[in-house]
């Protein structure tokens, strides 16, 4: 059993939102349930009473009710979810029209930008007026190519409030990149800032657009955002117009909310394309609602009032679920540029806006240390009480960082999912304890589990992370995928009638989680199944080192591991350096987890959103192609791994 580093008293487990959920539950379903777990396990057994039971506690804004909660549940794809409802997306994010503060804005050189929930609804009305003359419909797709400005939300709400369906990049991709996401969709409208900026530098996005409208020939109207300009010159686009131009009339102070079914289409979401042309994920209005409802309120504790955050672009599926939390009520704050420059500048946006729920990476809580801050010290952090990490597993080494060096009182709820579901299948509760290196729990209302390759359940050894009933935000299904034959390859070709989530996770008898990495980069020497993470909690304690990647090397029939570290302040890897990280290896895991090959590289290459790209570098070191190498954020880091002589040798 790990480590228990933080565990919720009395008081602050019988005001959690969850335990106010549990006790209504019991009355409304003549029920006991005595904690987390009797409440998890009713959730799982009992789907339809408990969708029903988050849909009125959380208050959804709808015309109609539904018919029913739930057909045919027993379908593993084909469950539909509260047919004959009718509602909108938009509007429930909208239902406040006060002067409480519903969106905070900060950018990298400090400048801000402050929206109440009214200002933020009457923004919305001008730009859905402004939409509808345009022509755009339900069922249209409107881009955004943009920063993580306070714009990008409007135009999407604006977008949701006529029931088009809203998709976005965020300005660091390149042409390549957006063409192959927008390209697959064909948008009417785009909406795209002229540049950003990040670590200092200002980055000019018009030459970009100009080259992608170019190439789609279903835009009708591009819409540019003046960011780093007052005047951006749109010479060369052709049916292009100012954003504020572009607006409807001032005096358009009301939205006609479009009525929609709880499936209606609402984003389309994409995978990283790393390995392929992007996946074009189709995710429902409701289904969203619902889900992030759900994870922000009963597994976040927010309340309207509250202040949360999240480190994250426009690119990534964390912005859609951040936005959500208008819906709560909360307000939201924005934050675009680089997170290190300076290195406490999201700590200092914490301390200033008085955040309560702060979400991040786990590369980002890994870079935190190894520059030595220590927001405990520096940062009056009180209204802080949750943090969320996700992007990859976060090490236990990282937990020991942030009650030690950020706050001994604070939720740390790693949490995992994915752009698939638009929401997570593990995070956190207030009302469990963190288990050093675990994620708390699995998510309310999402029957999880672990299988062996036979489809047998494990508890407490590893094996693939799966679902094995429905739930409302899985994707309507992929883009340009008529029979589904795309989509149920993906997810219900290894189990049919599962979900599999291609995780290599570990279910722990207490009821945490622990996630090994993605399992088609499982490694594999000998026949003994490594998760990527098991090697990187051990290698990235080493001061040495800032990052590393290990894939799996095809070598005499075999497969062998090699690690790649990229180390700090321009250091060489020495070979004292490569013992040393060889016998930590092996005294904290096994002897098969110990690399055959250690080998420096100046970057590793990544995701748009930070993601580590294990299977880019396993296709490169075997010398075979890699397309799509626009939905990386430093492409010329693949060439390092080209041609090594090293890897040719015994």
């Amino acid at each position: 059993m790990n480590e228990i580093l933080w565990q919720p008293g009395p008081a602050r487990i019988a005001k959690a939102n969850v335990s106010d959920f549990r006790r209504r539950v019991n009355e409304r379903c003549d029920l006991d349930l005595a904690d987390y777990a009797q409440l998890y396990a009713w959730s799982v057994a009992e789907p339809a009473r408990f969708w029903k039971e988050v849909w009125r506690f959380c208050d959804v804004v709808a015309s109609r009710e539904w018919d029913a909660v739930l057909e045919d549940g027993d379908r593993l794809p084909g469950a539909r979810w509260f047919p004959g409802a009718r509602l909108n997306f938009a509007e429930n994010l909208l239902r406040l029209q006060d002067d409480r503060e519903a969106l905070v804005f900060r950018s990298e050189d400090g400048c801000e930008q402050r929206l109440s929930h009214a200002e933020l609804y009457h923004q919305t009305a001008r730009l859905a007026h402004a939409l509808r003359a345009a022509g755009v419909q339900a069922g249209d797709r409107v881009a955004g190519f943009l920063p993580n400005l306070p714009e990008t939300v409007i135009a999407m709400l604006a977008t949701a409030s006529l029931g088009a369906l809203w998709s976005s990049c965020s300005p660091d991709f390149g042409v390549e990149g957006v063409l192959d996401r927008f390209g697959q969709i064909a948008p009417r409208i785009l909406f795209a800032a002229d540049g950003y900026l990040y670590h200092g530098q200002h980055h000019d996005s018009l030459a970009r657009i100009r080259r992608i409208q170019g190439e789609l020939p279903s835009l009708e109207r591009i819409v540019v955002v003046p960011f780093t300009s007052d005047a951006p010159d749109l010479s060369g686009l052709s049916h292009a117009t100012l954003w504020a131009d572009f607006l409807g009339p001032a005096s358009v102070r009301q939205i006609d909310f479009a009525q929609l079914p709880f499936d209606h289409p609402l984003y389309i979401m994409f995978s990283s394309g790393t390995t392929g042309l992007p996946k074009c994920m189709i995710h429902g209005a409701g289904g969203t609602l619902l889900q992030h409802l759900k994870e922000h309120v009963l597994h976040c504790d927010l309340r309207p009032m509250d202040r949360i955050f999240y480190y994250t672009t426009c690119g990534w599926m964390m912005w859609n679920w951040l936005v959500s939390a208008l819906a709560c009520g909360a307000t939201v704050l924005l934050y675009d540029g680089s997170p290190m420059k300076p290195a406490p500048v999201l700590w200092d946006f914490a301390a200033e806006e008085r955040i309560d729920v702060f979400g991040t990476s786990a590369k980002y809580l890994t870079s935190c240390e190894k520059r030595g801050l220590t927001p405990r010290v520096t940062h009056d952090l009180a209204p802080l009480r949750c943090i969320l990490s996700t992007g990859s597993p976060l090490a236990p080494e990282s937990f020991d960082y942030v009650y030690r060096d950020i706050k001994p009182d604070v939720q740390l709820s790693s949490i995992s999912g994915g752009t698939d579901i638009i929401s997570c299948f593990a995070l956190g509760s207030p009302v469990l304890p963190v288990r050093r290196g675990e994620l708390q729990g699995r998510g309310l209302g999402m029957k999880v589990e672990v299988f062996d390759d036979a489809g047998r359940p494990l508890v407490g050894a590893k094996g693939e992370l799966v679902c094995t009933a429905p739930f409302p935000s899985m994707p309507l299904g992929f883009w340009n995928d008529p029979d589904g034959a795309r989509y149920h390859a993906a997810y219900f070709a290894r189990y049919p009638g599962v979900w599999h989530h291609a995780d290599w996770a570990e279910l722990r008898p207490e009821g945490g989680v622990i996630i090994y990495g993605r399992s088609d980069a499982v490694l594999n020497p000998g026949g003994v199944r490594i998760g990527t993470a098991e090697i990187y909690r051990v290698v990235e304690k080493f001061d040495e080192v800032l990052e590393c990647v290990a894939v799996g090397q095809e070598w005499r029939g075999d497969v062998r591991v090699v690690l790649f570290v990229h180390l700090r302040d321009d250091l060489e890897l020495t070979d004292e350096l490569r013992l040393r990280i060889r016998q930590a290896i092996r005294e904290e895991e096994t002897p098969r987890h110990v690399p055959a090959r250690i080998l420096q590289v100046a970057d590793i290459p990544r995701t748009i959103s930070g993601k580590i790209v294990e299977l880019a570098v396993r296709e490169v070191i075997h010398g075979r192609p890699v397309g799509n190498r626009d939905a990386l954020a430093n492409p010329a880091a693949l060439d390092l791994f080209r041609d090594l002589p090293e890897l040719s040798a015994d």
